[in-house]
């Protein structure tokens, strides 16, 4: 049996661990992406060789507005390097080719050229992300008859799940292989969206930013673009339809998974802490099914895949509004598309290009349970009573101009239906406001309902605390958006504390950078800028002692409910030993977040499944260091909750091991 120098490494650590007795930090299994076979050490020298001269030739560049270009290429190659992503004695060819198409690139940029901008056929881009800095790439299909002077609608396809298809990989496979769907007069964006993380976290953010990219540089109608995926992909389709639906003129999601539970077979004796239910409702589509009812949908199935279960679940949710899914069964098909389905479902994706996306509908549905997803055309909730519990917003422009609103756990609210609001009724949740007549036009109805619905003169939020859009939690949310990771300058006196600290931070940037293929923001804490201040979230790791930012909170005259001493971590009535105990949660800095001792909180253990690659921790979390963190937990939950929608703690007190949130 052969064995690679990732597999040695592992069992080294793992030997010394047991002559140490197991003081040292554990190890955790990547599962994605999983470690590849060894290449002969004189292909890894050329490669290592080649990537460094590109490198250099890039920073050369790095004002060029297309770097990213080329980038991605040479990104592949050296990431493919340092996780040893090669599964296959042809995949150094794959990097050879890689290469090679980044030197052409880099000698054309040098010359002021950029042939590959209107290029047609198969054609592999990048874009630089402002979550992380990372660039990553995406694929396009452009016909060979396309207009460049008019504008062409933009089919989003979402590729299925390849726990070996890395950048690399996905690559070169979209250079030289065209994908399933090729509609006329179009052209095809293929997203990477981080790899294997089902289009969630920033995987979600990437289809969009790819997408924003491909507008900038394509004369792409913004009326006109589908969303379509398969397997995966179609899981993908199913919970960005539903979170955007307002921004699709149609969508088709094939196969995949629609939700968490009954997709995993999970019983209720088996459910994970309620807490983590709760959070399946930032994917789980059925709590969103009345978002997909404002656009075309049509799903599809294979007669014969299990995963028509997903389609089915839909058409549950579908009916419980009222409705039926127009559902594709490719007679006899496993997990593929029938030809003549495939042609059929085209065909009404086509009729839908046809029609074009209307901005401004009559109707309106709006479904959500965060304000992360707080839009519909013209309906904004901009504050719910309570998150991750069910809200709607149904609206209706009647014949006579009056607006018909009805509404469920929403608190603040939006409405931008006319070029000018000033005069028109508003019957809401059987309430009547009337928006006063002015001189000048008046585009917007904000509403606020305190004791009863009532016109607010606030355009924008006020400075108290509430949560709000772009500050609601729960950690996880902190990923999707700008973020720096801020390194203590000091060292705690609790070893075993310290330990769990530089573990943790350091999985947290390991896994980012195999997972979501990006390289982390970091800079210890006496290096942050006020600029830094306003452009990022924090994500700090350390205590009191060790971090300014967390001696600031502590010392400070902060709202936040949780006291961290050298002797206690104080949650309202609960009080835990900060000796074993590290507090980890997501609190308001300013109009930023600052996250405390947590990165991604789903682990290792969940990449198994995309359907589980969900968040796992709420607003706040106390974890028991005493257990040593694993591929499912950063140690034990002892104690976590929702902070309410003032930043506070709710008043009881939760019990993590429950499935209930009352115990």
């Amino acid at each position: 049996m052969r064995i690679n120098r990732s597999q040695c490494a592992c069992f080294a650590i793992a030997l010394l661990c047991v002559v140490n007795a197991c003081s040292a930090a554990p190890t955790i299994e990547r599962r994605l992406p999983p470690v590849g076979i060894d290449i002969p050490q004189a292909d890894r020298d050329r490669l290592t060789a080649d990537v460094g001269v590109l490198k250099d030739e890039l920073s050369t560049l790095r004002e060029h507005m297309r770097l990213a270009d080329v980038e991605v290429y040479v990104k592949a190659v050296d990431y493919a390097l340092i996780h040893n992503e090669f599964y296959n004695a042809k995949d150094v060819q794959k990097a050879d080719r890689l290469l090679s198409t980044a030197k052409e690139r880099v000698a054309e940029l040098k010359a002021m050229k950029t042939p590959w901008h209107r290029q047609q056929g198969l054609v592999v881009r990048g874009y630089r992300s402002h979550i992380d800095d990372s660039v990553q790439p995406y694929g396009l299909e452009i016909p060979a008859d396309i207009d460049f002077k008019k504008r062409v609608p933009l089919y989003i396809w979402l590729h299925g799940r390849g726990d070996t298809a890395t950048d690399l990989h996905f690559i070169d496979q979209r250079q030289t292989k065209p994908g399933q769907i090729h509609p006329v007069g179009a052209i095809v964006l293929h997203p990477f969206g981080r790899q294997c993380v089902g289009y969630k976290s920033a995987g979600e953010i990437d289809v969009w930013e790819a997408a924003f990219d491909v507008l900038q540089n394509y004369p792409i109608d913004v009326n006109r673009i589908v969303l379509m995926g398969f397997s995966m992909g179609g899981a993908g389709a199913w919970h960005l339809g539903a979170h955007y639906a307002d921004s699709l003129v149609a969508i088709s999601p094939g196969a995949g998974f629609a939700e968490t539970a009954r997709y995993n077979n999970l019983q209720p004796e088996a459910y994970p802490p309620w807490y983590e239910q709760r959070l399946w409702g930032q994917y789980d589509v059925p709590d969103y099914a009345r978002n997909l009812l404002n656009v075309p949908v049509v799903a599809y199935s294979g007669e014969l895949d299990k995963q028509i279960q997903a389609a089915h679940v839909m058409e549950e949710a579908y009916r419980e509004n009222g409705r039926e899914l127009p559902h594709i069964i490719g007679p006899g098909m496993g997990h593929k598309y029938h030809p003549d389905s495939l042609k059929e479902l085209l065909s009404k994706m086509a009729d839908a290009v046809e029609d074009g996306l209307n901005r401004t509908p009559t109707k309106v549905s709006l479904q959500t349970r965060t304000l992360r997803y707080n839009k519909m055309f013209w309906v904004q909730a901009r504050g719910l009573q309570e998150h991750w519990l069910d809200a709607r917003v149904d609206a209706e422009i009647l014949e006579d101009g009056r607006i018909h609103v009805t509404t469920k756990n929403i608190s603040e609210l939006r409405l931008t239906p006319h070029k000018n609001m000033a005069g028109v009724t508003i019957e809401l949740d059987g309430e009547t406001v009337v928006v006063p007549k002015t001189e000048l036009p008046n585009p917007v109805a904000d509403l606020k309902r305190d004791g009863k619905w009532q016109l607010s003169d606030l355009q924008e939020y006020r400075d108290d605390l509430q949560k709000r859009i772009g500050l609601h939690g729960p950690i996880d949310d902190a990923f999707m958006e700008p973020f720096l990771v801020v390194t203590p300058s000091g060292k705690s006196t609790n070893a075993e504390l310290q330990q769990w600290i530089e573990f943790e931070q350091q999985h947290f940037i390991d896994r980012w950078r195999a997972l979501m293929r990006g390289e982390l923001r970091i800079k210890q804490d006496i290096n942050v800028t006020e600029e830094d201040l306003l452009t990022y979230h924090l994500v700090a790791w350390g205590t009191p002692e060790t971090n300014v930012f967390l001696r600031e909170l502590a010392e400070s005259d902060s709202t936040s409910p949780i006291r961290w001493t050298n002797e206690t971590v104080q949650v309202g009535t609960q009080s835990f030993d900060a000796k074993h105990h590290v507090p980890v949660f997501i609190y308001p800095r300013g109009e930023r977040y600052l996250v405390v001792n947590s990165g991604l909180t789903f682990r290792e253990g969940h990449d198994r499944t995309n359907s589980l690659q969900n968040p796992k921790l709420p607003d706040w979390a106390v974890i028991d260091i005493r257990q040593p963190p694993n591929d499912v937990t950063p140690g034990k939950v002892v104690a976590a909750d929702f902070f309410d929608e003032r930043w506070q703690l709710k008043k009881r007190i939760i019990a993590p091991e429950s499935q209930s949130e009352t115990p």
